[in-house]
Order: C-alpha cells, then sequence, then structure tokens
C-alpha cells in the first residue's frame, strides 16, 4: 500500500522530530545510565526479566524514534507503531502506580497517578504529529 503524499503541517512535522528525539533519548536511558530507574516500571509478572525486558525495550524505542526522525516515507505506519508501543507500556506504568514504586522523581501516589493520564496524550502525539489520525479518520470515513 503507497502512503499518502506528506500533508503533515510544519507544526505537525516539527512535534514529530521532538518525539522522535524524546524516544532516542529514552532509549539511550534505558540502555545506559536509567536501566534501574527503568526496571523499577516493569511489572512483577512479566514473564522476561526485568532487565532484559528494559534492554529490548529500548531497542525498540531506539527504533521507534529513529524511524520518527527519519523514515518520513512510512511516518504513519511508525506513527501508529509508536502509539501501539505506549499502549503496550502502559501496564508497567500502571504497576508502578499499584506498587507504589520510586522512580524519575515519581515519590508519591499523587505524581505516580498523574503520569497515568500522560499516557493518552502521548499516543494522540503520535497518531496526530505523524498525519496517522487523519489518514485513519478518512479510511474509516470512507
Amino acid at each position: 500500500m503507497q502512503q499518502p503524499q506528506d500533508q503533515t503541517t510544519t507544526l505537525q512535522k516539527t512535534f514529530r522530530i521532538i518525539l522522535g528525539v524524546f524516544m532516542i533519548a529514552a532509549a539511550v536511558g534505558h540502555l545506559s545510565f536509567q536501566r534501574s530507574e527503568f526496571q523499577a516500571q516493569v511489572p512483577n509478572w512479566s514473564p522476561l526479566s526485568k532487565d532484559l525486558t528494559v534492554i529490548l525495550s529500548g531497542i525498540v524505542e531506539a527504533a521507534l524514534g529513529l524511524g520518527m526522525v527519519f523514515w518520513k516515507k512510512q511516518r504513519i505506519k511508525v506513527g501508529i507503531a509508536l502509539a501501539i508501543f505506549y499502549v503496550l507500556i502502559f501496564p508497567g506504568n500502571i504497576a508502578q502506580y499499584l506498587n507504589h514504586t520510586n522512580a524519575f522523581g515519581l515519590d508519591t501516589d499523587a505524581k505516580r497517578l498523574a503520569r497515568l493520564f500522560f499516557q493518552p496524550v502521548l499516543i494522540l502525539w503520535a497518531i496526530w504529529s505523524t498525519g496517522a489520525l487523519s489518514h485513519l479518520t478518512k479510511k474509516f470515513k470512507g
């Protein structure tokens, strides 16, 4: 299936790149100096070790971040993939809240709860900034 012509605005492109850079930075943290912080977010019921989960998710974040910044021809697919990734890691955020686990300055239940409401913002950011939201809307309407 051929991607539509780039119909994103300059604002969307800017926010796509910002989100991509954010993901690349998060990947660097996953794979190096913030590994223990990210391990605090891995649910205890995860079948993989917490460290392996953090490493694998860091690799995925790096790929998605690079895709957001550089893979313009597949930007819609990358945006959808990133949105799905955010949905898949959401249980870790919930586990951090339910288990009262401190990480990334989230040292109160109120802060951990507030963070849960930011995940839908990231999902929307990923699909809006890549043009996936308008693409999907058009696809479902007609």
